[in-house]
């Protein structure tokens, strides 16, 4: 079994426990990134842009109770 905790002593004599985290995992192969980001942002902002012509249209305000 191994030990999931590191122990500190900082001056004075007191020690702090801090746990061990684990190593991440970087896939090299793994470039894709960028479009994927980009693409869920394109959709979040269509989605934006139908809710705020939606709620024009059933309010008559760009923002309901604000404008």
């Amino acid at each position: 079994m191994t030990n999931s905790t590191r122990v500190i002593t900082e001056d004075g004599g007191r020690q702090n426990m801090y746990a061990l985290e684990p190593r991440t995992y970087i896939d090299p192969n793994y470039t894709s990134y960028a479009e994927e980001a980009e693409l869920a942002n394109a959709r979040w902002a269509m989605f934006g842009f139908i809710a705020a012509i939606l709620a024009y249209a059933t309010t008559g305000q760009i923002i309901p109770g604000v404008f």
